[in-house]
């Protein structure tokens, strides 16, 4: 009886064994899509949370620059004639990119972060997708904001961009390391 046990035991382990392999293969399939983190931040919040996707994914980390970077001035939401309130009063406004092209061809996940503004992505994001070829990637979207939410912002650029493979975006105000693995895993490996 004992060896008839035993032998049960061994194909058990075996049988495990053979499972978890496959799915470490899997994860390290999943692993292997090369991936961008393409950020704008005006103030280094939306920065530093591109700094730990970056981390965590092993992601290239690209700035969104503006060719004219943004003052203090340029970011009063409470001056209608500041720069950024000009240019979020206007749908087709496009401010310049300091780099205006990465080669995203090799990637297949770009990860596209921003500061939330009057409840949209900056017009800067625009100018991003706009100039660079997103098809047929997965793009994720992922904010910081002092008090959006960011269901609104990731509606109207699915709205701007059908085309492009949207996955869920996420707000990442004060996330910790934890959470942060968690959303990435779950997002990337669906």
């Amino acid at each position: 009886m004992n060896k008839i046990l035993l032998s049960i035991a061994a194909v058990l382990v075996i049988c495990f064994t053979a499972c978890a392999q496959k799915k470490d293969k899997q994860n390290v399939s999943n692993a292997s899509s090369k991936m961008l983190v393409a950020y704008f931040s005006a103030t280094g919040t939306t920065a530093q949370v591109a700094r730990n996707i970056a981390d965590i994914t092993g992601g290239e980390l690209f700035e969104i620059a503006p060719q004219h970077p943004y003052t203090e001035a340029d970011l009063d939401w409470n001056d209608r004639q500041s720069r950024s309130s000009v240019e979020m009063n206007d749908v087709k406004s496009r401010p310049a990119l300091k780099v205006t092209k990465t080669d995203i061809a090799g990637y297949d996940v770009v990860f596209i972060g921003y500061p939330i503004w009057w409840n949209l992505a900056p017009r800067i994001i625009n100018t991003f997708i706009e100039s660079h070829d997103l098809r047929g990637k997965t793009v994720i979207p992922f904010a910081t904001s002092g008090g959006s939410d960011i269901s609104n912002s990731v509606s109207e650029l699915k709205k701007a961009y059908p085309d492009l493979n949207w996955k869920e975006g996420k707000l990442l105000n004060k996330v910790g390391n934890s959470a942060l693995q968690n959303w990435i895993h779950g997002i990337t490996n669906h």
